[in-house]
């Protein structure tokens, strides 16, 4: 949505932000790109199910927007991105079972983005008896497939092994490879692509409006607001030992953050355990620094999550028991290995050290001067391979 957001296409478009959690994090992330590229900002957002849930608060936006279009607001597209865990069939069904609605928009479209790394496994996933998947239903319900982070499938096998298999599901749709979900506008705008009657053959129950819609109670949010900053380093090991023993878990994680001696907010997503992140913009003069996140899941620790963020917010106390966790106190004696892979001896002078041109997040548990030399070393791993205890001097 960002990359058509900031396309040359001429479009006029209102986005509706769908978010599974009660914190949003995607509206911040595309507000930026709507006041640069647009006359008129325009995005409203649902927190929680859009397929359920808000189902009914969907209604009530795209009234809304009709009543501003009658006002004089020039629209020429809503585009409405739901959650990863919507089913899109109850949301497509809304604009055909609402009188106002249809009177007013047309359902151009479903466009699925696959996600080309981890679909199958979301594909092959056990649900609960009674329980959708989700991934199956909007691959099914799709006109389009945008196929994307094809980088991190490099074999050609793989990536046409996942297209058969995305075929058998779905054999009208055309896929379209992408990386970064770089797609051009005319390929996800003005399809005239949904056919009813397509739809009504492949699920007769279209337009029951009483059928049940039933998730997987397995999966769930999270989501974190809280004020103040976090320590970049703190948060760096905190988030690779998570998405390493858990990421199998995470289906996705996000968010928006101030961070300790940065300027700009950082903004990140994780997809299982493929994170990527960039410093965004800056804080606006007298907005409240703060940090908003989200997890969506499978039988997250909710409580340990929260704990384990909590532990990582740029407090005094959080740093010193960052201190207390290390081995060796200023002033003790330590070995390091050297960039010769030599074992030098010096002396431990300060904790949790960071020298300004190190990349983001990048701590230094020790600085050791050495003995004898105005040089030091800053071990990057608190482990006895990289430093330890110096042998005591025999009488």
């Amino acid at each position: 949505l960002n990359h058509i957001l900031t396309a040359k296409h001429g479009w006029r478009i209102a986005g509706i932000e769908n978010e599974f959690g009660e914190v949003g994090i995607d509206d911040s992330l595309l507000r930026k790109n709507m006041k640069e590229h647009t006359e008129e900002e325009v995005i409203e957002m649902l927190n929680g199910c859009v397929c359920c849930t808000v189902r009914d608060d969907l209604i009530k936006t795209l009234k809304k927007l009709a009543e501003r279009q009658q006002q004089g607001l020039k629209l020429d597209a809503i585009v409405i991105e739901t959650t990863g865990m919507a089913d899109p069939a109850p949301v497509a069904q809304t604009f055909f079972v609402d009188d106002f609605v249809q009177e007013f928009f047309k359902l151009d479209g479903i466009v699925t983005l696959v996600d080309a790394n981890h679909i199958e496994q979301h594909l092959d996933e056990e649900k609960p008896e009674g329980a959708e998947n989700e991934s199956v239903e909007q691959v099914a319900f799709a006109d389009r497939l945008i196929l994307n982070k094809i980088d991190l499938v490099p074999k050609e096998e793989d990536l046409k092994r996942v297209e058969t298999r995305l075929r058998t599901m779905n054999a009208f749709a055309p896929i379209i490879r992408t990386t970064q979900s770089s797609v051009s506008a005319e390929n996800v705008l003005n399809l005239k692509a949904f056919n009813l009657n397509r739809t009504l053959e492949m699920d007769p129950e279209f337009l029951n409006t009483d059928a049940e819609h039933e998730h997987d109670e397995s999966v769930s949010s999270l989501g974190i607001d809280v004020a103040g900053e976090v320590d970049m380093s703190a948060l760096s090991v905190w988030m690779d030992d998570l998405l390493r023993e858990q990421g199998a878990d995470i289906f996705r994680m996000k968010g928006v953050l101030a961070c300790q001696g940065y300027p700009k907010k950082w903004a990140y997503q994780a997809v299982h355990m493929i994170m990527s992140s960039v410093f965004s913009e800056d804080w606006a003069e007298g907005e409240e620094r703060c940090c908003k996140l989200t997890f969506i899941g499978k039988n997250l620790n909710k409580a340990e999550l929260k704990e384990g963020f909590m532990s990582c917010m740029a407090t005094a106390e959080n740093r010193e028991k960052r201190i207390k966790s290390l081995r060796f106190a200023k002033g003790d004696k330590v070995q390091c290995v050297d960039d010769d892979g030599e074992w030098v001896t010096g002396v431990v002078e300060d904790h949790l050290f960071r020298n300004e041109d190190w990349a983001p997040g990048e701590c230094a548990p020790y600085a050791v001067k050495l003995d004898g030399a105005e040089q030091y070393i800053y071990p990057t791993e608190d482990d006895d391979t990289i430093v330890r205890a110096a042998p005591r001097a025999v009488d």
